[in-house]
């Protein structure tokens, strides 16, 4: 997955590069940046951080890891929230695209950033999240790279109070405990037709029509009365087993017709939308690994999450939605919050998967991608 937000102590992850959010000065401050100091051997750490020397706002500077499980720790220096008119955004989108171009110049393949500025430096939180979000995205449009974005707690982890709020009176609308209730509000029209036609073909079959008279059903027949009346009981059965046949041969159309797979939708969609693979598979929080797996199989079985990535990719509706998830044997519940989520954001047209990412995240939902 690019972009995931987890919740961990970032001097305990794994990646190429770790982000410290460092003082300008060399000297070890408090939080998330005297924990990397203490993981990483406190000592080394600041004798290499004092040969760097002070960093402007936004610079970025790099010394080695040492004990950290990671090749470099990239400083920056956030800027201190002023009120919000003294151009500090745009810095804090410079810190997160210098030290992702800091990376890329490294030939790292993963990243670990903290929440830049949003501890002492009392950046607000969702505006914190927000800047950081887009700057990753907008580099990973272009970039590939594992990014990893890591917050020590959610109470940490601040959004919008007010689509926070509106996400949760769309939860308690429309959440079913009663799982097995409506399970999919949204099943397509086109399938629902589909499975009408299909039993409407299969209980059109007409049934053999015997000339065998029906009068006196209940008179036994002489010898030659039998023999007339047998000619005609053999031609009924010669009609029934040729209906049988005829039922067997149209159900057997039908399960020879089960209609596209998952993967032929998924690329017949995203070339009527006239979009590309590299468009798509960005914009679903996939890698390029990932996605020519999905190219290459024909009957790749997908994770929900990650079909639900690919239609947020695509900017489907609800009814497609549910048919490119149903091509998958998946479905929306009602009474999952994941889902609730979800739905909440294409009901509104709303595709972009970081903020779909970040409100799941807040909720304790799995994200979308791979």
């Amino acid at each position: 997955m690019p972009l995931e937000i987890i919740r961990a102590d970032i001097s305990k992850v794994k990646a190429d590069a770790i982000v410290n959010s460092a003082n300008k000065n060399p000297i070890c401050g408090g939080g998330a940046e005297y924990h990397i100091y203490k993981a990483a051997g406190y000592d080394d750490l600041l004798k290499a951080r004092e040969q760097v020397g002070p960093l402007k706002v936004a610079q970025v500077a790099v010394t080695p890891a040492f004990a950290l499980d990671a090749k470099y720790i990239i400083h920056t220096v956030g800027p201190k929230w002023n009120g919000g008119d003294s151009g500090e955004s745009l810095a804090l989108a410079d810190c997160y695209r210098g030290a992702l171009d800091k990376a890329q110049e490294l030939g790292c393949q993963s990243i670990a950033f903290p929440l830049i500025s949003s501890g002492v430096f009392k950046f607000p939180k969702d505006s914190a999240l927000r800047i950081a979000l887009s700057a990753i995205g907008e580099f990973l449009q272009t970039n590939e790279m594992n990014v990893m974005l890591v917050v020590f707690d959610r109470k940490a982890f601040e959004v919008s109070e007010e689509l926070s709020s509106d996400i949760q009176a769309f939860i308690d609308d429309n959440y079913v405990q009663d799982k097995y209730g409506d399970v999919n509000r949204y099943v397509s029209n086109r399938r629902r037709n589909l499975q009408v036609e299909q039993e409407e073909r299969f209980y059109a079959l007409e049934a053999p029509q015997c000339d065998i008279p029906d009068e006196e059903p209940h008179r036994i027949l002489d010898r030659e009365e039998f023999v007339e009346e047998d000619g005609a009981a053999d031609e009924c059965v010669r009609l029934c087993v040729k209906s049988a046949e005829k039922s067997l041969e149209s159900l057997e159309d039908i399960l020879a017709k089960p209609g596209e797979t998952f993967c032929n939708k998924l690329f017949r969609l995203i070339h009527e939308k006239n979009q590309d693979d590299v468009e798509v598979y960005k914009r679903a929080n996939l890698d390029r690994k990932h996605f020519s797996k999905i190219r290459s199989n024909v009957n790749y079985r997908p994770t929900k999450k990650t079909a639900l990535a690919l239609a947020i990719a695509l900017r489907l509706n609800m009814d497609e939605t549910a048919d490119l998830l149903a091509r998958a044997e998946l479905a929306l519940s009602p009474s999952n919050r994941g889902d609730l989520i979800v739905m909440y954001f294409i009901e509104r047209q709303k595709y972009d998967i970081w903020e779909i990412n970040s409100m799941l995240f807040k909720f304790g939902q799995p994200t979308l991608g791979a």
